[in-house]
């Protein structure tokens, strides 16, 4: 079996997977259609105003760089499992993965993305 023929059973066993899992869903959920399932959720209180509102750009710059450096972090996973094997050159390249992190975050710290106020 060549790579092509392999890529497409492994494609439409997934595909089939997910419909039947939909599917299976659809059928054995139970159905209850109610008016309050339709309004929004607001710690039982009816909403007052419009739910447009602006946030201050911060909180983005915060979510950003939380996503920044939790996916970076995850780079040192796959690192960890093969330490010993890459040697020394290993050790090397992740310290300087990690001090280029470093630099990010004081970087951010001293521009004070990192304040609520």
């Amino acid at each position: 079996m060549d790579n092509t023929s392999l890529f497409v059973v492994v494609l439409l066993a997934g595909l089939t997977l997910v419909v039947l899992g939909l599917g299976a869903a659809l059928l054995l959920s139970p159905k209850s259609f109610n008016f309050q399932k339709g309004e929004p959720y607001e710690c039982g209180l009816p909403t007052h105003g419009t739910s447009w509102m602006q946030f201050r750009v911060g909180y983005y710059l915060y979510a950003i760089l939380f996503l920044m450096f939790d996916v970076e972090t995850i780079f040192l996973f796959p690192w960890s499992t093969v330490v010993r094997q890459m040697g020394m050159s290993g050790l090397i390249s992740i310290l300087i993965f990690i001090v280029v992190l470093s630099l990010g975050l004081a970087y951010a710290w001293r521009k004070g993305v990192l304040k609520w106020t």
